[in-house]
């Protein structure tokens, strides 16, 4: 059978064959302008954008947060310190659907929603890159329950970070205060550069008074990271500078003697060192345990705190306004001796009432019979409501007003402290301002016996006791002795203010019968006075927390609680080289002389008998 031959047309196959390199060629040529457009657009327009998010995906600014400068009372004991604890942290970069995490992380540990709030809102302020905490202070078995499952939460881990602690609970929340979560607010005015990784801020007391040196110096290092945002290298690192710490004037176990005296009341005690101004006791109770506050308080323990009719978030010692009653009349007798409106010696009768002229209204007396022919001294010893009736219808509002403000009543006492009260000591102006009325002369005989418009706070009271012992030098209250740091001690607040230009004599005749208040047989607090070797010179008082009607009775035991008289007393001793001048305030009390005057008695007591010890 012969063979079939197939004849090859070479003219087509070159067709085909030149077509084919055509084709490829000009594919070619437009892949290559391609390739030319995008390298352009990467080297020339996407440049900047590009090389910034290069220079992101390797290297990550870190923030070092620095250590929280610790606080001390005078004796060198902690008041607030830094505890190492766990934390739950996440770093929302590396974490792809973050509500799906949050979800599944609340239901494994159980964690509230407010603090699921207030991670969105913190993370929100950071950079995507930073770890931010959610659960901070882990207990085991929320440190167990998630380590099984840690594997399947990228971006999500356990850290270790200093807590603030605070050991003394709600003996000294009010005066140290306590840090707490960063809100919206705050961090509008904090510089972001020095609070950039921190969480927490002082918020009450000390701790927010003294918040920039407390805090500290934040410092960064340059992290190289590799594609999965994990570190590879550490370079051109600037170390944080840790906060300062401080030093208080404080004692606090006299702070612990006097807040265990106000137990069963609410109220306050102040004590300060009469030379200096530092703040010895600063007491308010009832107090709160700050601690819950440093990782975050949940609602119902919050909302406790506030619907509590005690108040314990209230700083009495700081805010709190009262009528300083018969604690006023010292001050006004001076008053009365410097612009020789009444002599020392001088009587007057007291029948058990005081009427103005021509009007049928009488001004009573605590002591119903009245005391008879009572001289300034005697006066003060017993507290006669009618000898300050007709001596400060002598002096007038004006005086009053002019001399009282000198011992800083009306005005705020500048401790370095955020949230103090001015109180307010009125005048015909105030008066005149606030109400649209003029002044009436009733109302400058209770002002004479510390009722009335007159509101002090026991801060004040305190600071105007120890002005009085000083024989009219002013200081002014502070809490920070030492602020310490790594290079430097240097000395805290303390401020002395201007000198009252007072006659020593008529000082020493004031102090002689702030002394037979507590140490004579008819002295309102001599109780206190038994059985002490040295001198205290004092002045109870009770104030009216409600009017009482011209024929009514005062009955303690027939009214209800919070409608009792609060129970005041200020003193300093001792009385003839004052130590230490104290204020304290009994919400509700009754007596100065059976109630607060015991307060006192302790925390002077101590004192001075820790002085004894240190010589």
């Amino acid at each position: 059978m012969p063979h079939l031959y197939t004849i090859k047309d070479n003219s087509v196959e070159n067709k085909v064959f030149v077509n084919r390199i055509i084709a490829a060629f000009c594919i070619v040529v437009l892949l290559t302008i391609g390739l030319g457009i995008r390298l352009v657009y990467l080297q020339i327009v996407g440049h900047e954008h590009y090389a910034t998010l290069a220079k992101e995906n390797s290297v990550k600014i870190q923030p070092l947060v620095p250590a929280r400068g610790m606080i001390y009372d005078r004796n060198g004991k902690i008041l607030a310190e830094n505890t190492q604890s766990f934390s739950l942290e996440l770093i929302p970069e590396q974490i792809s659907d973050l509500d799906t995490t949050l979800a599944q992380l609340q239901e494994l540990l159980n964690i509230p929603n407010e603090k699921i709030e207030q991670f969105q809102k913190q993370r929100k302020r950071q950079k995507r890159f930073i770890s931010t905490p959610l659960l901070l202070s882990m207990t085991n078995e929320e440190i167990a329950k998630f380590a099984v499952v840690r594997p399947y939460f990228p971006g999500v881990d356990i850290q270790s970070r200093l807590v603030r602690h605070y050991p003394y609970s709600d003996l000294a929340a009010h005066v140290v205060g306590y840090v707490s979560r960063i809100n919206e607010t705050e961090m509008k005015s904090l510089p972001l550069s020095e609070y950039r990784g921190s969480s927490h801020v002082g918020k009450l007391g000390v701790e927010s008074f003294y918040e920039t040196q407390l805090h500290g110096k934040t410092g960064y290092a340059e992290i190289e990271t590799n594609v999965q945002s994990r570190a590879i290298n550490t370079f051109n690192t600037v170390p944080p500078m840790a906060g300062a710490n401080l030093y208080l004037t404080l004692d606090i176990d006299l702070q612990k003697t006097a807040y265990d005296a106000l137990e069963g009341y609410n109220g306050a005690v102040v004590a300060l060192d009469v030379k200096t101004g530092g703040v010895l006791v600063f007491s308010s109770r009832p107090g709160f345990d700050p601690n819950p506050f440093v990782v975050g308080i949940d609602y119902d323990a919050y909302q406790a705190l506030q619907s509590s009719e005690n108040q314990p978030l209230y700083n009495r010692a700081l805010r709190g306004l009262y009528p300083p009653g018969s604690t006023m009349k010292p001050f006004v007798a001076l008053a009365g001796l410097e612009y020789n409106a009444i002599g020392f010696e001088q009587k007057h009768f007291c029948p058990g009432y005081y009427q103005l002229p021509n009007v049928p209204h009488k001004y009573r007396d605590w002591k119903k019979t009245g005391h008879g022919s009572v001289s300034m001294s005697e006066a003060i010893t017993e507290s006669c409501d009618v000898y300050f009736y007709s001596l400060a219808s002598v002096l007038g509002i004006d005086n009053m007003h002019h001399f009282l403000q000198q011992f800083g009543f009306g005005e705020k006492s500048g401790i370095d402290l955020v949230g103090e009260k001015a109180g307010l000591l009125p005048s015909r102006e105030w008066k005149q301002q606030q109400k649209n009325q003029a002044w009436y002369p009733g109302e400058t005989l209770i002002t004479g016996i510390g009722q009335g418009f007159l509101q002090v706070t026991p801060v004040q009271l305190a600071r105007a006791t120890a002005t009085l012992a000083n024989g009219g030098n002013v200081v002014t209250p502070f809490l920070v002795d030492k602020i310490v740091t790594t290079t430097e001690t240097r000395a805290g607040s303390e401020i002395h203010g201007k000198v009252i230009p007072l006659k020593a004599v008529n000082v020493q005749h004031i102090t002689d019968a702030m002394v037979n208040v507590v140490h004579d047989a008819h002295g309102t607090a001599k109780n206190i006075g038994r059985h002490i070797t040295y001198h205290i010179a004092g002045k109870t008082g009770t104030a009216q927390v409600f009017n009482i009607k011209q024929e009514a009775k005062y009955n303690e035991n027939a009214i209800d609680f919070k409608l009792r008289d609060h129970a005041l007393f200020i003193a300093f001793a001792p009385a003839e080289n004052p130590k230490i001048a104290v204020a304290v305030v009994v919400e509700n009390g009754g007596h100065g002389g059976s109630v607060a005057a015991p307060i006192a008695g302790k925390v002077i007591a101590q004192y001075l008998e820790s002085l004894d010890a240190q010589r």
